[in-house]
């Protein structure tokens, strides 16, 4: 017996003439690059080329400035007034030479602007302080960049991450242990989920429906949106016992009690509640595998009459044309997670087809690193 070739082997060369393969090792060459940095007609494209490279080598420490200056809740300080850097420093009790090196580092980012011999909030700064859940989004990374220490390691599924143990431990057992924990990620879910409905509210149109029901709905974020914006809507929240004292409380707050029904129960092994023409997954498919999303989306067609709509709405990759949010940071995301993936809307659109769906539609979002959306329709009467 011959012995296989090893998966080291070089590949083989393609015969013919190939412009890509002509044009990457053109632009390999050191003595190219050296050459494009000075010719005046590449010289502005090698620039910018290579700022753009130089980004994605720093990106690790820019991320992590940025999780300094929100640690140190530098956003607030420096929002109304420009800020001394001895104020500053005192404030963070970091020594001054080093906070004028973090306050500079975060100025180039363009989070501050220099006025006088101080910082002020920038444009973006401010506006990252106005996203809903942006901010608590990165204090979580924390636990995420853990991760992301060995990202071949998290490729080949041979370490066990920290976020696939977190989830769990903030939502099970663990939120009796530490509460503060459990309360801090679950404002985070609460308040970006307000943004994705937001987004996905100003994507599709409710418009003939009469009872929705929201699968995983968490502590009822969405439907508390969708009730202020749909005032004749009745809705139903279906999500595991553990979140149905905070879902009833949200929407006793919001003065929506009397339209929505909170039924407790798993969608893996409970029938989903009767009665609604539409059922929303709003950030559930990609938290499970392919196998728990085809069941799921089967056990939702049997339960809708037809007719009924199913609504999908989360971060997804962009398939044939990747994107940064989907694709770099959702995709890993859900990886460390260890428990879905990040989907496209073709292939989200595939499964629903799969399971019996028609007239799917995936229209564009306005902003699709929050959210982008899928819709289908089981067939019959409308």
């Amino acid at each position: 017996m011959t012995d296989a070739i090893p998966d080291t082997a070089p590949a083989r060369a393609p015969r013919g003439f190939s412009w890509r393969r002509w044009r990457n090792r053109k632009i390999a060459s050191p003595a190219f690059q050296s050459w494009a940095s000075r010719f005046p007609l590449t010289r502005g494209h090698a620039r910018r080329e290579g700022e753009r490279l130089f980004d994605l080598v720093a990106g690790f420490v820019h991320s992590q400035v940025l999780w300094a200056v929100v640690e140190l809740d530098l956003l607030t300080a420096t929002r109304d007034a420009p800020q001394s850097l001895t104020t500053l420093a005192n404030r963070a009790r970091i020594p001054e030479d080093r906070m004028e090196a973090l306050m500079q580092a975060a100025t180039a980012l363009g989070l501050f602007e220099r006025m006088g011999g101080g910082y002020q909030l920038s444009g973006l700064g401010a506006a990252l302080m106005g996203v809903p859940g942006l901010i608590g989004m990165i204090r979580h990374h924390d636990v995420f960049y853990r991760d992301m220490e060995d990202p071949i390691a998290v490729l080949r599924g041979e370490k066990q991450t920290e976020l696939a143990r977190f989830w769990p431990y903030v939502f099970g057992a663990g939120a009796a242990e530490n509460p503060d924990v459990a309360q801090r990620y679950s404002q985070l879910m609460a308040d970006s989920q307000a943004l994705v409905a937001e987004e996905t509210l100003r994507t599709v149109s409710l418009d003939g429906i009469t009872h929705l029901l929201d699968v995983g709905g968490g502590t009822g974020a969405f439907l508390a949106a969708v009730g202020r914006a749909n005032p004749s809507l009745r809705m139903t929240l279906f999500d595991l016992p553990a979140v149905v004292p905070a879902a009833e409380a949200r929407f006793r707050e919001a003065g929506l009690s009397g339209r929505v029904h909170v039924v407790g129960g798993s969608f893996r092994d409970d029938p989903l509640p009767e009665g609604g023409d539409a059922i929303s997954l709003i950030r559930v498919c990609y938290d499970h595998s392919d196998e728990t999303v085809r069941a799921l989306m089967a056990k939702i067609f049997a339960a809708l009459p037809p007719g009924g709509k199913l609504l999908v709405s989360e971060p997804m990759s962009g398939g044939d044309r990747p994107h940064r949010p989907g694709d770099a940071y959702f995709a890993f995301y859900c990886m460390a997670m260890q428990t879905g993936k990040a989907r496209s809307q073709a292939r989200i659109a595939e499964m629903m087809k799969e399971a019996g769906f028609q007239g799917i539609e995936t229209p564009r979002s306005r902003r699709p690193f929050v959210t982008s959306v899928v819709t289908g329709c089981k067939p019959g009467a409308t």
